[in-house]
């Protein structure tokens, strides 16, 4: 790496380095406009929750980066950036240019992505009713006729929801006399 490369490096680091820490010293909290949460709705309250904790997801990644930032500068003063912290090995300048903050080769880079674990949440939850539900060919089907225990409850398949006219829905009715 060339001395201009690695001054070109330096002053976009220090450029984000300001940039990093004017954003970690401005927080905005999110507050409920609320004076009391008696009379709030679950969701208004879902909703300031939510902003809260982006919040404080936010903040933490700006100061993970600004760590990172400060550690490159760090080892460009100590003279040894550009160097893998694990091998030793030169790092390319094209990961540098695209990573101004990578300590390591491409090979000793931390790869923290899990896409195959999956939420501990789905361990717990189960579903809400007794009535087994069996997966097959992905699809979700229920076995057992659930309506039956929803319509005894009561239903919308009486005379006034049909089409027609009324003396037309004579088997909707218990007669015990005649009928007109």
């Amino acid at each position: 790496m060339t001395d201009q490369q690695l001054n070109k490096l330096k002053q976009e680091l220090e450029t984000q380095l300001a940039s990093l820490e004017e954003r970690v010293g401005h927080d905005e909290e999110f507050q409920t406009s609320e004076l009391s949460n008696y009379d709030n709705h679950p969701a208004d309250n879902a909703t300031d929750l939510f902003d809260q904790e982006r919040g404080m997801a936010l903040n933490e990644f700006k100061e993970e980066e600004l760590a990172d930032v400060k550690a490159a500068l760090a080892a460009i003063e100590d003279g040894t950036y550009g160097e893998c912290t694990v091998c030793g090995k030169e790092i390319p300048y094209a990961r540098l240019e695209a990573i101004p903050t990578a300590l390591t080769c491409i090979d000793h880079a931390e790869s923290s992505l899990d896409l195959e674990t999956r939420p501990s949440e789905e361990d717990v939850l189960l579903g809400s009713t007794d009535q087994p539900v069996r997966r097959e060919d992905n699809a979700v089907r229920d076995y057992e006729n659930s309506f039956e225990d929803v319509e005894s409850s009561g239903s919308s398949d009486g005379p006034q929801d049909q089409p027609g006219k009324d003396k037309d829905m004579k088997e909707f009715f218990d007669y015990d006399g005649d009928s007109d």
